[in-house]
């Protein structure tokens, strides 16, 4: 009897025990760089954070805890742990962080274009897809892409009858530049207002203060009197003065312009605001028409013009496959001088060029951070609530347990496999994935493959005189999105 007490508690005891253990291994953090006091690991992020993710993934593994100042950090860094966190436990970890630190009423609209998901979140994201980022939105638009594509191989074919190198980087910008302000504002504002450096000044600004370093991030109680001396508050406050200006000027100009011209984004959205839509619990407002023009004109421009630089930028380098993808679209076209959405569809090397420039040059290489909302694990470590979660698209593109020699430029990696950019494949994230996912994926899609199409076929394209392929310069400009840090100058010959 004794016996059978004494292993009737042995059994117990080790099923407490290794109840134990596994509720700490469960418990268990995602390991960590050291860091300082007070800062953290801040000072590991260096000018290009993306960079030094994947360099620390490299030693600490995919999953990586890091405390940013006083803000708890987890980076993922491979496809099968953004995985887990976008797809598995996309619900746990969708919402995103809030603006730090005390601002004035011209900053609400930002509160809202970052708003966390909510019930307001879903019903917008509805709304954007179905209205503004529509394969019919798409359709509708093509007429000013044709129009300033135009406008573009004109420009260019000046600089190709003087044998003049062009800045590439500026061309692809101006041109989505005009088309998503067309798209967005309209013919007449285009005229009325965007004449002048004022737009462009507006758009880049927005971009250094949304991507510079801010210490309320880091320090929610207490960085913003940091801010306040560095001068950086007081900036992005005349920043958000000036847009909320330059929107106001744009609803004056819309209501009183032209009622049959073709119906524009502000359009939709000041008669959906007349309509008294409703999202989640609050009725359109103005300031959520500015939000979403916020989000329309930092998602949309930047983004397209950048991954077009890259693509450029590698097709230059690589002879092969340049003559390869012009081929394709030179046989495609058959000596017609108009680019059609159908002779698009059919450029299936193009595809797999744009797709392996985004591998290797994911315009936003950090997604847009989430806040975790609820508890889960990611490779069986512990992601508390209130932890900010970064997923590295540009560590997962050099994956070498993903992709063959990663920082070879090899559009045919794609053709024996089904990945696409769409976020329902894990190792190629430009937009995302989940209920964050970029609703404007499609229309960005369809710019930067037109915009190429066209350069490649109307063009060949040689270096400037005395310059080499190995000339070029390939670093990274720091940012929210990130592109080459030096322009892109060739030499466009008429083909």
């Amino acid at each position: 009897m004794a016996t059978i007490w004494f292993l009737s508690s042995v059994i117990f005891l080790t099923c407490l025990l290794l109840a134990a253990f596994k509720r700490k291994k469960q418990q268990r953090g995602p390991p960590s760089p050291p860091g300082f006091p007070i800062i953290g690991n801040l000072h590991q992020l260096g000018d290009l954070p993306h960079q030094s993710l994947w360099r620390l993934s490299k030693k600490y593994g995919p999953v990586m805890f890091l405390k940013l100042g006083r803000v708890p950090t987890v980076v993922v860094s491979s496809s099968e742990t953004a995985k887990q966190a976008l797809k598995i436990h996309d619900l746990n970890c969708c919402s995103r962080p809030s603006l730090a630190g005390p601002r004035e009423l011209s900053y609400n609209y930002l509160d809202i274009a970052f708003s966390p998901y909510d019930d307001y979140w879903k019903e917008l994201r509805k709304m954007c897809v179905k209205e503004l980022f529509s394969p019919k939105r798409v359709r509708m638009i093509q007429p000013i892409k044709d129009e300033e594509v135009k406008k573009l191989i004109e420009s260019v074919t000046e600089s190709a009858s003087s044998i003049s190198p062009v800045s590439l980087s500026e061309k692809f910008l101006a041109l989505n530049v005009s088309v998503i302000c067309k798209a967005a504002f309209g013919l007449s504002f285009q005229e009325t207002v965007l004449n002048n450096d004022r737009f462009n000044k507006l758009v880049r600004e927005a971009f250094l203060f949304l991507g510079s370093f801010s210490a309320s991030d880091f320090f929610p109680n207490g960085g913003w009197i940091i801010d306040r001396l560095t001068g950086l508050q007081g900036w992005r406050e005349r920043s958000v003065r000036d847009l909320d200006a330059f929107y106001e000027q744009m609803f004056e100009l819309h209501k009183h312009g032209n009622k049959d011209r073709v119906e524009d984004f502000v359009d939709l959205l000041l008669r959906l605001e007349k309509e008294e839509a409703v999202l989640g619990n609050d009725k359109l407002t103005r300031n959520h028409i500015k939000a979403i023009l916020m989000n329309v004109l930092l998602g949309a421009i930047d983004t397209s013009a950048i991954t077009m630089t890259w693509a450029m930028a590698e097709l230059i380098r690589n002879p092969r496959v340049m003559k390869k993808v012009q081929s394709e679209i030179r046989n495609q076209m058959e000596n017609r001088l108009v680019i059609t959405l159908e002779d698009i569809d059919q450029l299936h090397y193009l595809k797999m060029v744009i797709k392996e420039t985004w591998r290797l040059h994911p315009p936003v290489p950090l997604l847009v951070p989430r806040e975790v909302m609820s508890e889960f694990e990611i490779d069986g470590y512990n992601i508390k609530p209130k932890t900010l979660l970064y997923v590295n698209a540009y560590a997962i593109g050099r994956d070498p347990d993903t992709w063959k020699d990663p920082e070879v430029f090899l559009p045919e990696r794609f053709l024996d496999n089904d990945i696409d950019a769409k976020g329902h494949h894990f190792e190629l994230l430009p937009f995302g994935s989940g209920r964050r996912i970029c609703p404007g994926m499609y229309m960005g899609t369809a710019t930067v493959e037109f915009g190429l199409a066209n350069m490649l076929y109307q063009f060949d394209w040689k270096l400037p005189e005395g310059m080499v392929v190995e000339d070029i310069d390939m670093e990274e400009a720091p940012g929210l999105a990130v592109g080459k840090k030096k322009e892109l100058l060739l030499v466009p010959v008429k083909y």
